[in-house]
């Protein structure tokens, strides 16, 4: 069975609502996506550190519930487990506070995983250009190409560092080289190159790169861009509870159904409008699903029931 690995940060989410704490539940942009297919039943792996502390444990644990592998996670002896705070406002939106202690954490050994032909490998967010931990990701990258995975990426760029964008520039085109499918909001382009229109963004900075391109614009739907078509599709309108977590679990849905449909990366050129269309819906599935509950994820109910009916 084709497997999904992962390679992202670990991090406790406590979310604000009206400035009082609602809920502590585990997250980061690949991890929150691994935990929804891992509840589907879907074999994931996930690359990342932890500090050897009280943090780490839950989230461990948490991950082994989920049916995440832990066998990539390294434990930090003298680094702490990150955590972030997250604000919602009156949309539900989040804006974050991060607490994090890179150099510790990369003490800790490397291990990779046996990653093979078919198999999905997924990069997001400030994690995957960042500098500081920028060797290890590029190590994955390059092994995950050569054993003949799917590459996505989302670069998940967000208004806290959209003043470095300059800086990482390069380092964002380098993973736009190597990607096979790119994802990213709306907001992401914005904070990268200053752009919202898609079209726009697919032919002047993706198009050159990277052949498919997905874009979420939150209750304006999702737009769908490769060489020979694109499509538009739209989304359920819902009142949110918390969008954080929607673009992660989005890309879970894609992920689902590349494998559902057994997409291989040699297929990927040529799939046709209506499949492309039915590997959408399911990330808008899930994404909706997430948009309703303070979690970052699907609950195992919703995953039973979702893997029985698709």
């Amino acid at each position: 069975m084709r497997k999904v690995f992962g390679i992202g940060e670990t991090i406790l989410d406590i979310i604000f609502k009206n400035n009082q704490p609602q809920k502590a539940v585990p997250g980061g942009s690949v991890f929150n996506g691994l935990t929804s297919l891992g509840r589907m039943g879907v074999p994931v792996s996930f690359i990342s550190e932890l500090g050897n502390d009280r943090v780490g444990d839950m989230i461990r644990d948490f991950m082994r519930d989920s049916r995440i592998a832990t066998d990539f996670i390294e434990r930090t002896p003298n680094g702490k487990s990150p955590i972030s705070l997250a604000f919602l406002d009156d949309d539900q939106n989040a804006s974050y506070l991060f607490y994090k202690d890179y150099a510790a954490r990369m003490e800790a050994p490397r291990l990779m995983p046996e990653i093979e032909k078919d198999d999905i490998f997924i990069i997001s967010s400030y994690y995957a250009v960042n500098p500081a931990l920028r060797p290890r990701v590029l190590e994955t990258l390059r092994y995950a190409r050569k054993r003949g995975a799917i590459i996505y990426y989302d670069p998940n760029f967000r208004k806290a560092h959209a003043h470095e964008a300059i800086r990482v520039m390069p380092t964002v085109l380098e993973n736009l080289e190597f990607a096979d499918i790119t994802r990213g909001s709306d907001e992401d382009f914005v904070n990268l190159f200053g752009k919202t229109d898609s079209r726009e963004v697919y032919k002047e900075h993706i198009l050159f790169y990277c052949d498919r391109f997905l874009s979420t614009h939150g209750a304006e739907g999702v737009d769908f861009h490769t060489r020979g078509f694109s499509l538009h599709l739209d989304v359920p309108q819902v009142k949110p509870l918390s969008t954080i977590g929607a673009g992660d679990n989005f890309n879970a849905g894609i992920i689902y159904g590349l494998l559902k449909y057994d997409v291989r990366r040699d297929d990927l050129s040529s799939l046709d409008r209506a499949t492309w269309e039915k590997i959408i819906r399911h990330g808008i599935n899930l994404a909706t699903e997430v948009c309703q509950s303070y979690d970052n994820y699907v609950s195992k109910e919703f995953a039973d029931k979702y893997v029985s009916l698709y």
